[in-house]
């Protein structure tokens, strides 16, 4: 009969685990850390320029709602 350990491939894993660097694996997850950072603060930025630029259209709208002007939009616009 095999034993638990007999199954495992413990000296494969022990070769594997003495080949990792604790330097290089911290590198590698601080650079993930900034990568991750840098792509949500891409991401929030882009979210507010177009909650900014929503806002400012939707003002701008009411404002000229309210003043009576006629805006002409499309084919009436020379070009």
């Amino acid at each position: 009969m095999t034993t638990w350990l007999d199954r495992l491939p413990v000296d494969d894993i022990t070769r594997q685990a003495r080949e990792i660097h604790p330097g290089r694996t911290v590198l590698t997850w601080v650079a993930g850390a900034l990568f991750a950072l840098g792509w949500l603060a891409c991401k929030v930025v882009a979210v507010v320029w177009l909650a900014g630029a929503w806002a400012f259209v939707a003002a701008r709208e009411g404002w000229r709602e309210a003043a009576g002007v006629k805006v002409t939009r499309g084919a009436g616009r020379p070009g």
